[in-house]
């Protein structure tokens, strides 16, 4: 049976106009997204399906370009879920530069971690702060493989000064999802802090994004 045949009271669109939105499951959510099924299944049924390939909703958007293509569905569905993923992360960003300052990692920490953690490669990046702690941009700076990003210093300084940044926040994303600090992250978050230092520049803190909540090396006293 198609989703157009059951009680109009719990198809998954009628559903979230008349108890709204958090009243749908997750895969009651997807199937909004797809819009329709394929392969004899209905939208429902591909949503959980999504669900359980990934094992959980939080791996799925980790990765949903992997997961939707081991599923099988078309162009047309996946472009519908990354473009809901993209706004989100906009959304996170609008967000982050409306604040008056960051205060603690957790403000900058959701949108970097929306930002970077679905990234099968590694990318270091930069959130530039003025005087007063509010975001300026942030930026991509260096990208790498699974094994690593290399960081030029002398970049990331010419970098900050193109910016007028007063303080900054790095970021990087570990792709295999573990995101405590490799002694690598300390040795290049102290070359920088010492390089930065020379032309004025706060380095506030360096975080680590992996599967879970992103790692803070401020927070360790690592910085």
């Amino acid at each position: 049976m198609s989703i157009r045949e059951w009680p109009e009271g719990e198809r998954p669109r009628e559903k979230l106009l008349s108890r709204g939105i958090a009243a749908l499951s997750d895969a009651e959510l997807l199937a909004v997204l797809l819009g329709s099924g394929c392969r004899g299944k209905d939208a429902i049924a591909l949503g959980r399906e999504l669900l359980e390939a990934a094992g959980s909703l939080d791996a799925l958007l980790a990765r949903p370009e992997q997961q939707m293509r081991a599923t099988g569905l078309g162009p047309a569905k996946r472009t519908r879920i990354a473009a809901a993923l993209e706004l989100a992360r906009r959304s996170l960003a609008e967000k982050l530069q409306q604040r008056q300052s960051l205060g603690n990692p957790r403000d900058s920490g959701n949108y970097l971690r929306a930002r970077l953690r679905h990234l099968p490669y590694e990318v270091f990046g930069c959130l530039y702060l003025d005087n007063r702690h509010r975001v300026i941009s942030f930026e991509e700076l260096f990208r790498g493989t699974v094994d690593g990003a290399n960081v030029h210093p002398r970049e990331v300084v010419r970098a900050c000064l193109q910016h007028n940044a007063c303080a900054v926040i790095f970021a990087h994303n570990h792709p295999s999802g573990v995101a405590e600090p490799s002694a690598a992250d300390r040795a290049i978050t102290q070359e920088l802090r010492e390089a930065l230092q020379l032309v004025g520049v706060r380095v506030l803190d360096h975080l680590i994004i992996g599967s879970g909540e992103p790692v803070s090396m401020a927070a360790r006293g690592l910085i």
